[in-house]
């Protein structure tokens, strides 16, 4: 689009991850529901960390993970995310900033520490995510620029921030903005449990703002309360233009003009850890569109991440996106 300096602006959590393996007896034990994000405060924060043997931490958080993933891919990318003045705080802005993202949001100086999720991947590779929202959700109209959504091609909403109201209004504020300046709108329902939270808004925000839909299988259910999924899509299908629906190991259905296309996930030879997977998926499909590819390119460019991020411990990328998708021949 004419005038943006950024391909993509995104807007969510900005979490510290603190990895850890885990078997499902530690999970039963601790009373952590499996493959799922589960809220938490401060104490059990401190609780669980204490309780992550060797522990891997690094900055995460889904909007952010993609925010990496498409600066490897050779995207300009930026990102709009409330952290506190502490050390995962300025862990967060620095990891960023070395991506080659830049992350400019005021810190908050009094009140919750950063934002941080203990999570504890089993040897099956699911993620059990435990997370405290501390510093993230306090996030209001006020701590988005103005400027720099008008800056990016595409707005990318991360779900998970609807779970405080102020967060909430900033998200459909940044959505209008970018909508005012002809940009393009794209959100995540990050997590079926979220979808349960606030349904009713995310319908609301999928059919007034979004031009760019991204769900897994359950939160595509979860959205439109059927176990139909040919029904799911095909409602998701009247509510908007181009959206994405990840399937795991099945791939990934995407909606655009005509028929529905099923594109096939990446083979990968061991499923080490599946946190980051959809976020990196976001990331290729993005960048897909930021660079004009047909729309099963996009979703193909996403399996490329996705299959990387889930070969290895941790949500972002280790390997160069573009490098690997200049291998498969897709060359942007």
């Amino acid at each position: 689009m004419s005038g943006a300096k950024f391909d993509v602006v995104g807007l969510g959590n900005a979490i510290v991850d603190v990895l850890a393996r885990a078997d499902d007896a530690f999970l039963a034990e601790h009373g952590i529901a499996k493959d799922a994000m589960n809220l938490i405060d401060e104490p059990r924060a401190e609780l669980l960390t204490e309780h992550a043997k060797n522990p891997v931490i690094t900055s995460g958080g889904s909007g952010a993970n993609t925010i990496a993933g498409l600066a490897s891919f050779g995207a300009s990318a930026s990102y709009i995310g409330k952290i506190a003045d502490d050390e995962l705080g300025h862990q967060f802005m620095r990891e960023m900033m070395a991506a080659g993202v830049p992350f400019h949001t005021r810190p908050l100086t009094e009140g919750p520490a950063t934002a941080r999720s203990i999570i504890f991947v089993t040897d099956d590779g699911h993620r059990s995510m435990n997370t405290f929202l501390g510093a993230s959700v306090l996030f209001t109209k006020e701590d988005v620029s103005a400027e720099m959504v008008r800056n990016g091609s595409i707005l990318y909403l991360e779900g998970y921030l609807f779970d405080k109201d102020e967060a909430k209004e900033a998200f459909v504020h940044a959505a209008e903005i970018a909508k005012a300046a002809g940009r393009k709108v794209a959100v995540t329902m990050s997590d079926r449990f979220c979808v349960d939270r606030h349904r009713a808004s995310f319908r609301h925000l999928v059919k007034g703002f979004a031009d760019i839909v991204f769900a897994n299988e359950a939160e595509l259910k979860s959205l439109y309360e059927t176990e139909d999924f040919d029904a799911a899509l095909r409602a998701l299908r009247a509510d908007c233009a181009v959206a994405a629906v990840t399937r795991s190991e099945k791939g990934s259905i995407v909606i655009g003009e005509g028929a529905p296309v099923v594109v096939p996930a990446m083979p990968v030879a061991k499923v080490v850890d599946t946190t980051g997977a959809g976020d990196q998926y976001a990331a290729g499909f993005l960048f897909g569109i930021a660079r004009g590819l047909p729309l099963a390119t996009c979703a193909h460019l996403g399996h490329i991440a996705a299959a990387e991020v889930i070969s290895h411990f941790g949500p972002r990328p280790e390997q160069s996106y573009k490098a690997l998708a200049e291998k498969a021949g897709v060359f942007a």
